[in-house]
């Protein structure tokens, strides 16, 4: 008879060693040991999966959408399993879809592609200058109110990522605000993000939008100077926007 752990599903091993990994918030840090040897061990776990492990079939390209898939939402989400430490889900992206620039305040994220290909994009905020953003020019100009929610931040990294690669990992301090890019056709990925969003306890999620003080920079893949890139919270964009679905793969029971 086979040993019994050889039989746990790859997505249970995952939120085992999630909750291994979060569920004391005292050690949640950089510095502590436990807690990044934890993190590794999740990080290799998720390296692991396949759309196959959760019973997910990769979704073809649409090549004429009809009118129904026109009015569908660019992202779905499957739901797998929540607790007060973490959140665990896929979200399924339609071709040319993007979940815009967006945070996770206070949390820490893994996201593993199990099809297709996504473009990440991170940043970073920077210590807001003591004069706010009052002697930078935008073109074109800022409101006041604008002003306000502005930020200096840096272009950390831009990625890609397949089912091939390793799973990419936020921290509440690098690389927290992201943006997410399907590319070359439909992509999925299993995402954790702990603790999850509780407006309530003030980890609600921002949108953003990326200003530069030169307009020849506005390409997100150059090198940015201090001061060259600031951020902008901004409403939800209007075409975003993320369903529900069902999730097919094997229970999560902790």
């Amino acid at each position: 008879m086979m040993p019994r752990d050889n039989m746990t599903s790859t997505v249970q091993k995952i939120a085992k060693q999630a909750l291994a990994t979060f569920r004391h918030p005292t050690v949640v840090a950089e510095h502590n040991k436990v807690f990044l040897e934890n993190l590794s061990k999740l990080r290799s776990l998720m390296a692991e999966v396949r759309a196959a492990d959760l019973k997910i079939a990769p979704r073809t390209v649409e090549n004429t959408p009809t009118p129904s898939q026109r009015i569908a939402p660019p992202v779905t989400y499957m739901h797998l399993y929540e607790t007060d430490t973490f959140s665990m889900g896929v979200f399924l992206l339609k071709t040319g879809a993007s979940i815009p620039l967006h945070d996770h305040p206070g949390m820490y994220g893994m996201l593993k592609v199990i099809y297709g290909k996504v473009r990440i994009s991170c940043f970073d905020r920077l210590d807001k200058p003591r004069n706010g953003a009052s002697g930078v020019q935008f073109n074109p100009p800022l409101m006041p109110f604008q002003r306000s929610s502005l930020r200096p931040s840096v272009l950390r990294s831009v990625g890609e990522y397949t089912e091939e690669n390793g799973p990419c990992v936020l921290s509440p301090q690098k690389d927290n605000i992201h943006q997410i890019d399907a590319v070359d056709g439909p992509t999925a990925f299993l995402d954790i993000l702990s603790p999850p969003y509780d407006p309530d306890e003030g980890r609600d999620c921002h949108y953003y939008k990326v200003l530069h003080t030169h307009s020849e920079a506005a390409d997100m893949s150059v090198a940015q100077e201090p001061g060259d890139l600031w951020l902008m919270e901004i409403p939800q964009p209007s075409e975003f926007w993320c369903g529900g679905e069902p999730y097919p793969g094997p229970k999560v029971s902790l």
